[in-house]
């Protein structure tokens, strides 16, 4: 791809018929990314004339998405619906022109027309019954009857680009045939507004998916009527589950909230889709403007991607080490309170939750993973008599005790503790694991934790003793 004297202008159009789903936030995120290399404008344009399918949710739900992903747009959303009168102008400027033509073919008239191709073992197409031509006389428009607007598509030649992402690419214009621009109620279609929008804002690349690939030809071919400047197309290919398959909510298709949700970081999120059929040399890592200063275009894959989320959790892993820990706390304390963990409680006045983070955060994929780790340091554990029988062993009672005495007048430090850990284990005879289960249990609620004089520094001194204490209490 190159950058053209005017400056480059890309633009996302997703239609909001649905969320913001993986496959479009690479789109989007390839766009943004191209115009932010050539330091261009990056356009957002909502697709609404599907007005059936089109909803207020679904339109939130993108620009929701293109948000949490951080791809703000420098103009827009600009809506279809509200361009209405720009798009009649056109097409009466069409219809004057004579690049554009009513038809009056009814709904029978058509199926009959497609079912007698078929039958002739023809590929079904309007075959141009109204559109006007030299020294031919059309009947007269039936009287009362609605009409389309049909696009008068050239009948010889080929129509051809070089795409940027597949390279040279063309199409016979004997297999186009005359498409519908405007229907019998007057309202524009999806590849007519999509040219008047991209005339009109001045696009200089378009950057979509491959299964834009046939609209293109009947694109370029109204942009060349209408006079305008014709767009670089870049087409990439789609994105496809671990098994090949086209991808399916069961593979991730789901909206981009839900990796929100779910406790996927956003750079992280970036850097995955980045990746996802595109390369810079061996780079896997990589941040968000190190991302920008390498997109040129180039080197975007010919073949679909397979998405693979153990990837995901991988680089996922990475950026949330790299982040840092009062950030993941701010996160982490919206989750716990979710679950009813409220870590601006007084009775959590002691636990640093930044810290708490700090520790989870190496051996955690996600946000999600790091609360849930987190959630026992905020909830008292409640075992009934016969768990605690089952975890506090005769054998180890007393150790238990004794420890609770030493954390009296311990230095409550990570060193101390593991000092008084070990001098218990080997008073007692007992073997680590021994010692460690019913602690983890008793102060946490769980049996296994990060390393035991890890998390028991996190957690307040009186806590720990009042839990093992109570623990003990309970167990007689």
């Amino acid at each position: 791809m190159t950058e053209t004297s005017c400056g480059v202008r890309t633009r996302f159009a997703p239609s909001p018929t649905g969320f913001l789903h993986i496959g479009g936030a690479r789109t989007a995120l390839y766009a943004w990314a191209f115009a932010r290399h050539h330091q261009g404008t990056f356009i957002l344009r909502i697709e609404d004339t599907d007005v059936e399918r089109s909803s207020p949710e679904a339109v939130q739900a993108i620009l929701d998405g293109m948000a949490w992903l951080g791809l703000p747009p420098d103009e827009g959303p600009f809506y279809q619906m509200r361009r209405m009168d720009r798009y009649r102008e056109v097409i009466a400027q069409m219809l004057e022109a004579g690049t554009a033509y009513r038809c009056w073919c009814s709904r029978e008239e058509l199926d009959a027309m497609r079912a007698a191709q078929e039958a002739a073992g023809q590929k079904p197409r309007y075959d141009g019954r109204w559109r006007p031509e030299p020294g031919r006389t059309l009947p007269a428009p039936p009287v009362g009857a609605p009409s389309v607007v049909r696009f008068r598509n050239p009948k010889d030649g080929v129509v051809a680009w070089d795409d940027t992402v597949k390279g040279p690419i063309e199409f016979a214009n004997a297999e186009l045939d005359d498409l519908i621009i405007a229907r019998s109620d007057g309202t524009p279609t999806y590849n007519f507004c999509v040219v008047v929008d991209d005339w009109d804002m001045a696009i200089t690349h378009v950057i979509r998916g491959d299964d834009h690939v046939n609209n293109t030809p009947r694109q370029i071919n109204i942009l060349a009527a209408l006079g305008a400047t014709l767009p670089r197309y870049g087409h990439v290919p789609m994105i496809h589950g671990p098994d090949g398959q086209k991808l399916s909510k069961r593979h991730g298709a789901v909206s981009v909230m839900q990796y929100h949700a779910e406790g996927y970081l956003p750079e992280a999120v970036i850097n995955y889709l980045a990746r996802l059929g595109w390369s810079h040399g061996d780079e896997e890592i990589f941040s968000r403007a190190q991302f920008v200063s390498w997109f040129d275009g180039e080197h975007i894959s010919r073949s679909p991607a397979r998405f693979d989320f153990d990837k995901l959790r991988w680089l996922n892993n990475h950026h949330l080490k790299a982040m840092a820990d009062a950030d993941i706390a701010a996160d982490v304390a919206t989750r716990l309170a979710v679950r009813g963990a409220n870590a601006g409680d007084a009775a959590h006045a002691g636990i640093d939750l930044a810290a708490v983070c700090g520790l989870l955060k190496d051996r955690s994929a996600t946000l999600e993973e790091v609360t849930e780790s987190a959630m026992m340091f905020y909830l008292v554990p409640h075992l009934h008599a016969a768990q605690l029988a089952e975890v506090i062993k005769p054998e180890v009672r007393p150790a238990l005790a004794a420890f609770a005495d030493l954390c009296a007048d311990l230095d409550w430090t990570r060193e101390a503790i593991a000092g008084a850990v070990k001098q218990t284990v080997a008073a007692h005879g007992l073997k680590m694991p021994q010692f460690g289960m019913p602690m983890r249990q008793l102060v946490f609620g769980r049996p296994q934790t990060p390393a035991l004089e890890a998390v028991l520094v996190l957690m307040p001194r009186q806590t720990v003793i009042q839990r093992l204490r109570a623990g003990l209490a309970h167990a007689l």
